[in-house]
């Protein structure tokens, strides 16, 4: 057997794989960081920074829709597995039960220090910690170890940005949750892109029937 051979095999798939993690490093990862959001919205302090205890995972996306905030407002306050789910990738993140395509009256009641489900039918996943109508939401861990914040700035009279920051202290290096949270804080932009134009998608839809009366675009179910 080539030892030498093996070595040098092996020292060209270090030093390749050393190389592409450096460019994701350096060019991936920002963008994935800071999809669709501007340098100000990216450095803009905002109260769920407060909250955090520990450094860690810091994310803000955002993405500009052709739609009044209130008409973008009730898409958010549905959000959750076994409720309109997240709008994304269904398969992977709400059971395979496909995300709402309509405002679900019985969803809209979201209260201050009510539960968002990340799993259907369990007690796991954040818990409002603010709520602004139209505005703004904020949730939370209860521990300073996770946020989740949504906010809404009017641009005119027909188009809003939506910001949207999430935020995850890293755990222990050596835990078992740590390799979680490295892929989950790599991967999760997949997630978040076609959420966010999930959303744009449902709120401009919703504007247009709201602006038409003669739209057949259904916006309300019941339950």
């Amino acid at each position: 057997m080539n030892h030498p051979r093996w070595r040098r095999i092996a020292l060209v798939g270090v030093a390749s794989g050393a190389g592409l993690l450096a460019v994701y490093m350096r060019l991936v990862r920002p963008w994935t960081m800071r999809w669709g959001a501007t340098d100000a919205e990216v450095v803009r302090p905002l109260p769920g920074d407060q909250l955090m205890t520990r450094r860690g995972f810091k994310a803000t996306r955002a993405i500009t829709i052709a739609a009044r905030p209130e008409h973008i407002w009730p898409w958010l306050v549905q959000l959750g597995s076994g409720r309109a789910g997240w709008y994304a990738i269904d398969r992977i993140d709400n059971a395979g039960v496909p995300s709402a395509q309509t405002i679900r009256p019985e969803l809209q009641d979201l209260q201050v220090g009510d539960l968002v489900p990340m799993v259907a039918g369990k007690d796991i996943g954040p818990r409002v910690k603010e709520l602004e109508p139209n505005h703004r939401m904020l949730w939370w861990d209860g521990h300073g170890e996770f946020t989740w914040e949504w906010v809404l700035e009017p641009i005119d009279d027909q188009a809003t940005r939506l910001l949207c920051r999430v935020q995850e202290a890293y755990p222990p290096l050596w835990s078992r949750r740590m390799l979680y949270a490295v892929v989950a804080s790599t991967g999760d932009i997949v997630m978040v892109r076609k959420q966010l134009r999930g959303i744009r998608a449902r709120a401009e839809r919703l504007a247009r029937a709201a602006s038409d009366p003669h739209s057949p675009a259904p916006v309300t179910v019941s339950s």
